[in-house]
């Protein structure tokens, strides 16, 4: 049973952060500030990557920071980033977080997903904090595409059912 849970998280996380890439590619430069709500495209992807990373990881205190978070726990903790990224690097920063997912879900066990989630807040288990992740992702990708139609009905992201495509 345990390797069927693995396959359809890991799946599951390829879907959604393929996804995520589709509209991070489909972003005409020139809307890269659009608005979501009231963020710019840019931080929307970049706060919801920087959740992907930390929610991968074991627990809050064995997060380790990436020149992706020149700022540390403030990249997280403050309402805005410390600075502007660009598509290259939200890009770059989306493919960390696919490894990272292929990484951590292959060496996940019965008694790790059973676990506690490693963060305070989330007061469940790891599986339910992997499930949790990507309803995040999809939450958040899903804002996204949105305003990619409103800009241009022809730009459509499409869906992905599992795995990178």
């Amino acid at each position: 049973m345990i390797e069927l849970v693995k396959q359809s998280l890991g799946g599951q996380f390829e879907a959604s952060l393929c996804m995520m890439h589709h509209c991070l590619e489909k972003c005409p430069p020139e809307h890269w500030d659009a608005k979501v709500a009231k963020y710019p495209f840019w931080q929307v992807a970049y706060h919801t990557l920087c959740f992907v990373d930390l929610y991968l990881t074991e627990s809050h205190a064995g997060f380790a920071f990436r020149d992706l978070h020149p700022a540390g726990w403030k990249e997280f903790d403050d309402e805005l980033p410390s600075r502007r990224f660009d598509q290259h690097e939200i890009a770059r920063y989306l493919t960390i977080c696919r490894e990272k997912a292929a990484h951590t879900i292959a060496g996940e066990t019965t008694e790790s997903l059973a676990g506690p989630s490693g963060f305070d807040w989330l007061k469940f288990s790891r599986l339910e904090k992997h499930v949790y992740n990507i309803r995040h992702v999809q939450h958040h990708t899903g804002q996204m595409s949105a305003v990619l139609r409103r800009i241009n009905p022809g730009i459509d992201p499409r869906w992905v059912g599992t795995g990178w495509k």
